[in-house]
């Protein structure tokens, strides 16, 4: 789809072969009226984007019914926390792809979850909770 509506494919394709392996893909010239700006893509391809300001760039990101994700490189502290408040996700990656492990709380929002799985917070879907209000003792 994103080809036939002109984005260009970055990388070399591989010969084919079984029909079992597709081949790492970057497309450039990618829109927003092309499929892969807006559904899951679980393999190996990349869509690039480009824009001109933060704000096209979060627009850009939450533009999706999904929500697991998002990552972005910065040196300014301003830029990280005033980007990272405004994405849609779950889970941040600021200046690091690694953002899951046993202390942290996986999930996401939007149609990719409720809840999270791993940390403390992993295990609120398994509780009860209780609130009594008491007065007058």
């Amino acid at each position: 789809d994103a080809l036939a509506k002109g984005a260009k494919r970055a990388t070399r394709r591989l010969p084919d072969s079984d029909g079992t392996f597709f081949p790492p893909t970057i497309l450039t010239g990618v829109s927003g009226d092309m499929d892969i700006a807006h559904t899951e893509i679980f393999g190996p391809v990349a869509p690039v984007f480009t824009f001109d300001t933060d704000a096209e760039a979060i627009a850009l990101a939450n533009d999706t019914p999904y929500g697991l994700a998002s990552y972005f490189w910065t040196r300014d502290y301003s830029r990280a926390w005033r980007v990272s408040e405004q994405l849609e996700a779950g889970m941040i990656g600021l200046n690091d792809v690694a953002i899951s492990g046993d202390s942290t709380p996986f999930g996401g929002i939007k149609e990719s979850g409720v809840g999270r799985e791993g940390s403390r917070y992993g295990l609120d879907d398994y509780l009860e909770i209780k609130y009594v209000a008491m007065g007058g003792i």
